[in-house]
């Protein structure tokens, strides 16, 4: 099927094709990293912006290298240094990039829905790259991109992710995603944790770590996001590295085998021990390489679709 959307706001909303679409193309996409020349003309001419208001390494340098590959001129804008400290908002922001003849805003945001409400402002296409605790659409998808190069398959694999679950908009995009795939998803959490009512998403829910593991195809482990608890309710580091952390002798009773995954940065010694983060299990290093592939696939069939849109109408 053709890909018909001008932005990338969120797994939510996509059909299983177009999932599929965007996982075929980055398959294509990934043998250009492999080159001498690590470049194809597909987006030259072209201009992506980078526009994130939290901080971020993986998600904005593999956004940059993945617009370079493709040939595009990259820009981009550090809200603290730019008229946002005047006051400026993020729709006056967008307009501007806009205005000087960008095609592409790639958005990261500390406010839920903030790609959403800029994209309905915007005729140049908007990718989210995160905002607040609502999804976080790249990273499942090379998450996503990633299982199934590793197993062969994405339907009737078993994915357990473990950790700060109701801060995360990584695990609600991977929860999107891998279910609409076919997968059969386990999160595993403390309570405090665990949001309500998110067995609707059709996950299944668990507070052990071991039944968590027991099964699992592969574990996702999220960070600990200390940084967004406001009332110091979290609990404390050590506690949860003993009751919830991914360690060798918990994964001696996994599934042999097991897939290792971490969206990043890892927080060691607290949900992941190093020998595991660094083991024969771990992922976490390809999920960063398979980003680049990933984006360049969202990267290129927003630009494809905006110039079909822009065509016709």
């Amino acid at each position: 099927m053709p890909w018909v959307r001008k932005d990338l706001l969120g797994l939510e909303d996509l059909s299983k094709e177009e999932i599929e679409l965007i996982l075929s193309t980055a398959e294509s996409f990934k043998e250009v990293s492999t080159r001498e020349i690590k470049k194809v003309p597909a987006l030259r001419g072209k201009t992506v912006v980078n526009l994130f208001y939290e901080p971020s390494t993986r998600t904005r340098v593999s956004f940059e290298v993945a617009a370079k590959r493709l040939s595009a001129d990259v820009i981009n804008i550090v809200p603290h240094e730019s008229s946002v400290k005047k006051g400026e908002t993020l729709i006056d922001t967008g307009r501007n990039i806009q205005a000087l003849k960008a095609d592409i805003v790639v958005l990261r945001h500390f406010a839920s829905g903030s790609a959403d409400i800029l994209s309905r402002h915007l005729d140049i296409s908007v990718v989210n790259a995160g905002d607040g605790w609502h999804e976080h659409p790249t990273q499942a998808l090379l998450d996503i991109f990633t299982l199934k190069e590793k197993l062969g398959r994405v339907s009737g694999i078993n994915v357990s992710i473990v950790g700060d679950i109701a801060h995360s908009r990584v695990a609600r995009s991977n929860i999107w995603g891998l279910i609409k795939l076919g997968a059969e998803v386990t999160i595993c959490a403390p309570k405090l944790l665990i949001p309500c009512e998110i067995e609707k998403m059709g996950v299944k829910v668990t507070q052990s770590i071991d039944e968590a593991l027991i099964g699992a195809d592969a574990v996702n482990v999220l960070r600990m996001q200390f940084e967004r608890d406001s009332d110091s309710a979290f609990p404390q580091q050590l506690e949860y590295f003993k009751n919830f952390g991914i360690t060798e002798g918990r994964l001696k009773k996994a599934k042999k085998g097991i897939i290792v995954m971490h969206p990043g940065p890892i927080n060691r010694g607290i949900e992941i021990e190093s020998a595991v983060a660094d083991g024969i299990n771990s992922v976490i290093l390809e999920q960063v390489t398979n980003g680049i592939a990933v984006r360049m696939a969202v990267l290129f069939l927003v630009a494809q679709a905006q110039e079909k849109i822009a065509f016709s109408g």
